[in-house]
Protein backbone atom coordinates (compact mmCIF):
# COMPACT_ATOMS: atom_id res chain seq x y z
CA UNK A 1 0.00 0.00 0.00
CA UNK A 2 1.69 3.51 -0.91
CA UNK A 3 1.71 6.00 1.81
CA UNK A 4 0.34 9.88 0.82
CA UNK A 5 1.60 12.18 3.31
CA UNK A 6 0.84 15.23 1.19
CA UNK A 7 -1.44 17.81 3.16
CA UNK A 8 -4.95 18.12 2.10
CA UNK A 9 -4.90 21.61 3.37
CA UNK A 10 -0.82 23.00 3.04
CA UNK A 11 -1.47 26.25 5.16
CA UNK A 12 -1.71 23.53 8.18
CA UNK A 13 1.69 22.28 7.80
CA UNK A 14 2.73 25.07 10.34
CA UNK A 15 0.39 23.95 12.88
CA UNK A 16 1.29 20.82 12.82
CA UNK A 17 4.72 21.44 13.04
CA UNK A 18 3.63 23.83 16.21
CA UNK A 19 1.73 20.79 17.33
CA UNK A 20 4.47 18.47 16.77
CA UNK A 21 7.00 20.46 19.08
CA UNK A 22 4.53 20.93 21.78
CA UNK A 23 3.75 17.31 22.33
CA UNK A 24 7.25 16.73 22.04
CA UNK A 25 8.10 19.10 24.92
CA UNK A 26 5.61 17.85 27.10
CA UNK A 27 6.67 14.27 27.13
CA UNK A 28 9.67 15.47 27.51
CA UNK A 29 11.60 14.23 24.06
CA UNK A 30 13.76 16.81 22.98
CA UNK A 31 13.57 17.29 18.76
CA UNK A 32 16.30 19.51 16.96
CA UNK A 33 15.24 23.28 16.23
CA UNK A 34 16.88 22.81 12.78
CA UNK A 35 14.44 19.84 11.78
CA UNK A 36 17.07 16.81 11.44
CA UNK A 37 16.24 14.27 14.21
CA UNK A 38 18.10 11.31 12.98
CA UNK A 39 18.91 10.63 16.62
CA UNK A 40 15.38 10.13 17.84
CA UNK A 41 14.17 7.01 19.05
CA UNK A 42 11.73 4.76 17.38
CA UNK A 43 9.69 5.02 20.54
CA UNK A 44 10.05 8.41 21.21
CA UNK A 45 9.09 8.77 17.27
CA UNK A 46 5.94 7.16 17.90
CA UNK A 47 5.15 8.83 20.93
CA UNK A 48 4.97 11.80 19.59
CA UNK A 49 2.76 10.27 16.68
CA UNK A 50 1.00 8.73 18.91
CA UNK A 51 -0.07 11.76 21.08
CA UNK A 52 -0.35 14.21 18.28
CA UNK A 53 -3.03 11.67 16.24
CA UNK A 54 -4.62 11.60 19.92
CA UNK A 55 -4.58 15.33 20.46
CA UNK A 56 -6.26 15.64 16.87
CA UNK A 57 -8.93 13.17 17.60
CA UNK A 58 -10.36 15.26 20.57
CA UNK A 59 -9.85 18.34 18.23
CA UNK A 60 -12.52 16.57 15.73
CA UNK A 61 -14.38 14.95 18.88
CA UNK A 62 -15.01 18.59 20.19
CA UNK A 63 -15.56 20.15 16.62
CA UNK A 64 -18.72 17.39 15.88
CA UNK A 65 -19.96 17.80 19.14
CA UNK A 66 -20.41 21.48 18.54
CA UNK A 67 -22.86 20.40 15.07
CA UNK A 68 -24.77 18.60 17.01
CA UNK A 69 -26.49 20.86 19.31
Amino acid sequence: MARNNTLVVQQAKAALDQLKYEVAQEIGVPLSPNGYNGNLATRDAGAIGGNITKRLVQIAEQQLSSFKR
